[in-house]
This record gives C-alpha cells, structure tokens and sequence, in this order.
C-alpha cells in the first residue's frame, strides 16, 4: 500500500510540474520597448514575436492608431501611427500587450510638443472669389516692382534707418513714375508680444496690413515677406536649427497669413529672403523651411488657399539656384507658386563701399561706359555677357517650365564721392546699367523689383525722397523705365 501510495504521489507531481513547465515555456518578445514621436506625428512600426495561441494591444490613447490590435502565434509587425500634437507639451503613454498567461509587456510611447502653439486657430473654407490667376497669370500683370526698403525691416523701428513712416502719398508718387508692383521687406521677430509662444504684436500686424492696403488701394500688386529679421532663419539654414527654426517659421505665417487672409490675388507672401546656403546639405533645410511657409499659408484657407506663393533660391543667388535648387515646395493648388532670385552682380559696382585687399571698386561698368582717365575703376569683370547668361540660367531652369522668377532686388548705389566728368561717367553707366538689367530680365521673364532704400546720399540707391514725395533720382527712374517698355 505505501509503495502504491508513493508512485501516485509521484504520478501527481509529475503532471503538476509538467503543467508549470508548459506555462513557463509561454513566451513574449517585442522588438522596440519604446517609441518617439516628433510633434509632426507618422508612422512606425515594431514586431511581436510569441508562441503563446494569442495576443492582444491595449491602449488608452486617443492619439495613437495600429495597424492591428490581436493576433495570434508567430511574429506579426504593428504599425503605429501618432496624430500631430497641436499642443507645446510633451505627451506621453503606454501600449499594454498581453499573450497567454505571459507577464505583460509595457511598450513606452512618447510624443514632442510643438516648440509653440498653434496660430491656425480659425481657419475657413478655400474661398476662389478674387484669386483667378495662376502664377503665369499674374506675373503677366506685373511690369515693374519696386522695394520699400529699410522702412518695415528696420531693426528698432519703422524709422530706425532713416526713413519716414510710410505714407499713402509715398505709395501714390511710386505708382505715378511708373511701378505696379511693391515688394514689401517686413521683419517679425523684433515685434513679439511674447517670446516664449512667438506671439505677434497685434499693432504690428495691423499697421503691416495698413502699409499693404495703402498699396492695394492704388491698384499695386504686393509681395510681403520676413526679412532678414535679424537672421534668425537666414543665417541658420543648418540641421542643428531645422526642427527649431521650422517651428517658428509656421507659427509665423499662421498668424501672417490669418491676419491678411481677406486680400484678393494682389497680395502675394514670399517665405524668406536671402537664406544663406552653401551645399546640398543646407539646401535640403532650406527646401523644408519653405515647405512649412507652403503649408502654414494654405493650412489657413479663405483666400490663401489660392493665394500666390514666392519661394527663395539658395541665397537667392543664380548660380546657386541653378545649382542646388532641385525642386519646389509640394503645393496642394497647382501653379500658384514663383521663385525668387536677386542681382547685384558685379558687386564691387554694385554694393561695395571701400576697397578691400581682394578687389577695388568698380565706378564705371559697360563696355561703352568705361574711363579713358579713370581706367582702374573700369569693371573688369560681370558686365553685359554675364547679365544676359544669368538671366538665361532662370529662363531655362524655370521660366521655361512654366514657372516665373521675380528679380526681387537689384540696385546701383550712387557714388557721389565722384566729382566733374567722372560723376557723370559714373551716373550715365549706372543708368545704363538699370535699363540693361530690366530689359535682360523681362526678356527672358523674369518680373524686375528694384531695391530702394530711401538713401539720397553717397552710395544710396533711393528714387525719391520720402519725406517730400517727390522724384529725387530721374536720371535712375527713366533708366528703369526705358528698360521696362515692351
């Protein structure tokens, strides 16, 4: 009887310990215990590998979607999707899985806030009423543009680098002398209401709306960008600054384009100005910079859902655009979009001061313009081959593609240091530089703006002078309106 006894026993403890061998042998892998997200959302995706008869993925969070949530033995991969987080908070949470009578396993789920909040608090629906021109369109309508520089971009004021408050008037005598087009140069970032959120004084956009509807009024055609605004964005087109700068470049065009929303197919919004890249590198943030100008505008609705976009060529240099340039931002409208490139070329002609050890400056540019007294001033390089192959590099990157290129700026600073048969030497090829310049780009399509700052004085570039509203250079203005005629 005990011998019977003890092999029962012994039967009982086998089965009971091959029973918690079984169980033990049930097992749970997953291949990422943990899962980040940026603010933009996506998807990604990890596996689960078990031999337990099922499985199954809770979750509490509204912002996460899978692809699947059960399954069964064997390895299956889960695709996970986060929404984008509109808020400036880290979120965060956990996926529970659990198979068999396994221990369950915690899948940690993290999510990056905005840098700051969202300003597309109100958008509407796309409104076609006053937008009817594709790009082709209206650069068709465009003749001759000119730049209020130095006025809306200047850092401390509207009137820190010398000019007055913009006036109707002003906006007045610039169409009389022959522009119907004004490129407004804006800066933003020096009037925040609050630097933590990138909150945009309510004032300033009220009297940049005020300076556009001055403009609109007088039947121009506008084009508002941010501008240098103290490099925030121009001088840091680098990955270190990518997630960073786009942020603030969304929150910024949300409110921008919000505010302006209402304007009819004269106002175009140009996403930056001249963006400092130098490599393929650099190029692909610049690319996703005005991706996020693209997209905050058109996020808004109303007009802006057609509304004409200007993107910017690497350091909106020719050369460097024809170069690196390889694409335009996605747009959900088609053919509402231009690029935008500037010229100052020869620049020891054109913007440079003082002589430096690489290079004099030029005073005389042309080959019927140069100085039989003077001939160390001639220029020696950039002069009417290299206007008309520049301009031919945008004809044929994009013009012909049915893209159009605004000049955005371009200018000449009167060298008034010059005096007798010199300064008028200089002032003549300078004007024949202007018609030259104009008459190459509109050949070749490309929409010019001249650049104003609104100096009358040694190297200054102004037409007019502002406090008076009148003509202050004619000798320039009928330069860049002979260049203009068809």
């Amino acid at each position: 009887m005990m011998r019977l006894l003890v092999r029962l026993n012994l039967v009982f403890a086998f089965f009971v310990f091959s029973g918690c061998e079984k169980e033990d042998l049930i097992s749970v892998s997953v291949s990422k215990d943990k899962i980040e997200f940026t603010e933009a959302g996506g998807t990604t995706d990890f596996s689960i590998t078990t031999n337990a008869d099922s499985w199954e993925i809770t979750s509490n969070l509204p912002w996460i979607q899978l692809s699947k949530s059960t399954g069964t033995h064997g390895t299956s991969t889960i695709e996970v999707t986060a929404l984008t987080n509109p808020d400036n908070v880290i979120r965060t949470g956990n996926l529970t899985l659990r198979a068999g009578n396994a221990a369950p396993k915690e899948i940690k789920i993290s999510q990056k806030g905005q840098l700051y909040p969202s300003y597309n608090s109100s958008p509407i629906p796309p409104d076609a009423s006053g937008m009817p021109s594709t790009a082709i369109e209206l650069a068709a309508k465009i003749k001759l543009g000119w730049n209020i520089g130095n006025s809306l971009e200047a850092s401390g004021s509207e009137t820190a680098w010398g000019n007055p408050l913009i006036t109707p008037e002003l906006i007045r005598l610039v169409k009389q002398n022959g522009f119907n087009a004004i490129r407004i140069p804006c800066s933003w970032n020096q009037y925040l209401e609050n630097s933590a959120t990138v909150k945009i004084k309510p004032e300033w956009l009220d009297r940049v709306k005020q300076v556009v509807q001055y403009s609109i009024d007088e039947g121009m055609y506008v084009v508002l960008n941010i501008h240098w605004d103290g490099g925030w964005l121009e001088n840091n087109v680098t990955p270190a600054k990518q997630a960073e700068n786009n942020a603030k470049q969304k929150a910024f065009w949300e409110q921008i384009a919000t505010h302006l929303r209402d304007f009819d197919e004269h106002l175009m919004f140009a996403g930056t100005n001249e963006p400092n890249v130098d490599n393929a590198t650099e190029m692909e943030v610049l690319d996703s910079y005005l991706q996020t100008f693209v997209d905050a505008v058109r996020s808004t609705g109303g007009r802006n859902s057609y509304r004409v976009l200007v993107v910017q060529g690497p350091s909106t240099d020719i050369e460097k655009t024809n170069a690196l340039m390889t694409s335009l931002p996605v747009d959900k409208i088609p053919n509402r979009m231009m690029a935008e490139v500037h010229f100052y070329t020869p620049y020891q002609f054109t913007l440079m001061e003082t002589d430096a050890d690489w290079g004099n400056m030029f005073y005389y540019w042309g080959k019927d313009f140069h100085s039989l007294t003077d001939p160390t001033r001639n220029a020696t390089w950039g002069e009417e081959a290299i206007v008309d192959s520049m301009m031919r590099l945008m004809k044929t990157k994009f013009v012909d593609k049915g893209i159009p290129v605004i000049l955005g700026e371009y200018a000449v600073g009167r060298r008034l240091n010059l005096t007798g048969a010199d300064l008028e030497l200089h002032l003549a090829s300078r004007a024949f530089y202007l018609k030259y310049v104009t008459q190459q780009a509109i050949a070749n399509g490309i929409i010019p703006f001249y650049w104003d700052a609104g100096g009358t004085g040694n190297n200054g570039s102004g037409l007019f002078d502002r406090r008076t509203n009148t003509v202050f250079d004619r000798q320039a203005l009928n330069a860049l309106i002979e260049g203009a005629k068809d």
